[in-house]
């Protein structure tokens, strides 16, 4: 897939270029059958993970659709809760006056406020993984929007970050809240948990981002939806799923 280097089968003369890591991995995935089904890929890469890895990776999901992303009316970009969360702590911000603010403190934001927070992130303070604002604090946001566009931090209502229900934007953060958008290329790129989860835990996760995903499909699209569709982890290989029963595989699992 383009942008991923899975391990490949190399030549002879090459393979003395691989560190002890990459040959291990080779030796471990020989005999693995590729195409694979999502729930053998993540068995897989949990597999090579426990045996090579010293830390949790993050297990990712990588898919290129058939879209043209020139055209307006094929951008992807949504979100979704995955049930098995993604194992880490979320800090969530939320820019919002009086009882706004008090509504997202109790649903356990971890920082709210207006203007005192909006003067500590023009000053280079960062200390947050979400930004949540309600719709009347936008004006004054805006003057960051060149700080927190490359960041990724812009609130925005397509990913629900822009709304006056705090409480629930607040809650969909910390409970695992996943934002997807496909880049210039067609590639969406997303975590779905850390590679030490249950092995259910995961393949939940996994089935209800690609629905998401599928359910995202817009009308305008044409031939091919989904082309290609890989799972890795943080250091590991990419493996690669079968397209052409992907959609059939993900409704079996949701």
């Amino acid at each position: 897939m383009e942008g991923l280097c899975p391990l490949l089968p190399r030549k002879e003369n090459e393979m003395s270029k691989l560190t002890k890591k990459q040959k291990k991995m080779q030796e471990m995935l020989e005999g693995f059958e590729q195409p694979s089904t999502a729930v053998d890929a993540i068995k897989k890469l949990q597999e090579i993970s426990k045996e090579l890895s010293k830390f949790n990776e993050t297990v990712e999901c990588h898919m290129r659709l058939g879209i043209d992303v020139r055209q307006a009316d094929q951008q992807i970009r949504s979100t979704v809760v995955l049930p098995a969360g993604l194992g880490k702590t979320v800090r969530v911000c939320v820019i919002a006056k009086g009882a706004k603010a008090t509504e997202a403190k109790d649903a356990g934001a971890d920082y709210a406020g207006a203007e005192e927070i909006i003067d500590k992130i023009s000053g280079g303070w960062f200390e947050f993984d979400t930004l949540i604002a309600t719709p009347d604090c936008m004006g004054m946001l805006g003057k960051l929007g060149r700080v927190l566009g490359p960041k990724g931090l812009m609130p925005n209502p397509k990913t629900g970050t822009v709304t006056m229900d705090v409480a629930k934007a607040v809650k969909d953060a910390k409970a695992g809240k996943v934002e997807f958008r496909a880049d210039k290329q067609g590639m969406i790129h997303c975590p779905i948990g850390k590679v030490q989860f249950e092995e259910a835990d995961l393949v939940k996760n996994y089935a209800t981002l690609a629905d998401a995903i599928l359910r995202a499909k817009p009308s305008s699209a044409k031939g091919t939806f989904v082309k290609s569709v890989y799972l890795s982890t943080t250091m590991g290989p990419g493996i690669k799923l079968d397209p052409k029963t992907f959609a059939a595989e993900v409704k079996e699992l949701v």
